[in-house]
């Protein structure tokens, strides 16, 4: 059901698990979205960041290297770079072909390899060639944006932070917990909403989420724990069987038992 031009977000009609439901207020959208994060909780129990990594410069590293590349190539990739570059001052001394030769299967290498070049003397250069745990000293380091200095404190360093890379935005959004697309208004939408200490968790959580079952174009409605909450819901299929063959990952059995299957 889409709002007629005359009806404001406030007063527009709003359907939650395929039902009419009238406006949401602010204390009913926080209860909603504090109650989704505890079924993601239960459904995904054991969250983690999906690249490896042993301290805060190999995440960096990794994390940069993710960049329109997966997880599991840029794990494919990173043992082998690391044993060669164990510190800042061998990226920052690095030569850029056999970098580049490192890292050229992530895509979009020479750029990376310039990034990893300059993270490594700008950390010689501002923080004796330590990783900063701080989001101003981070994001004002080569190849290290918003997102990417969150993953860092968030998993390296255990301060809460909201990463909101393309799933984060695409299930929240879906979810109708904000209606922002800048991923900095998003961040600070989210994180009024849910507790500080949650952060780095519902992080993983909700990527967790998007790529095992709350798919971009065919989510797997019918097997969805959080159905009851979902204005969503029914943007896929809704028919058990047909949903539940649409979920992915290693929590697959445990999903579906939650889900009632």
């Amino acid at each position: 059901m889409h709002a007629s031009q005359s009806e404001s977000p406030e007063t527009a009609p709003r359907r939650v698990n395929g039902k009419a439901r009238g406006p949401e207020s602010r204390l009913a959208l926080v209860r909603r979205a504090r109650r989704m994060n505890r079924r993601l909780a239960e459904a995904f129990p054991h969250v983690y960041c999906e690249l490896d990594f042993t301290n805060p410069l190999e995440l960096a590293v990794a994390t940069i290297l993710s960049a329109q590349c997966t997880d599991v190539r840029v794990n494919q990739v990173t043992p082998a770079l690391f044993a060669r570059y164990p510190d800042a001052r061998a990226y920052a001394e690095a030569d850029r072909a056999e970098l580049e030769e490192y890292i050229r299967s992530t895509g979009f290498y020479r750029n990376k390899a310039n990034s990893l070049i300059g993270l490594g003397q700008a950390l010689l250069e501002r923080h004796d060639g330590e990783v900063p745990a701080r989001l101003k000293d981070l994001v004002a380091l080569p190849g290290i944006g918003r997102k990417t200095a969150n993953v860092i404190l968030g998993n390296a360093f255990d301060v809460p932070g909201i990463t909101v890379d393309t799933h984060f935005q695409r299930l929240v959004r879906r979810w109708e917990w904000t209606d922002e697309t800048d991923p900095v208004k998003i961040e600070h939408a989210v994180g009024a909403l849910i507790e500080r200490k949650e952060w780095t968790l519902l992080s993983h959580r909700v990527i967790f989420h998007g790529r095992r079952v709350c798919h971009a174009r065919k989510p797997a409605c019918g097997v969805c724990v959080l159905a009851k909450d979902c204005p969503s819901y029914g943007t896929g299929p809704t028919d058990p069987q047909t949903a539940a063959a649409l979920v992915k990952g290693p929590e697959t059995e445990h999903l579906l038992e939650l889900a009632g299957r």
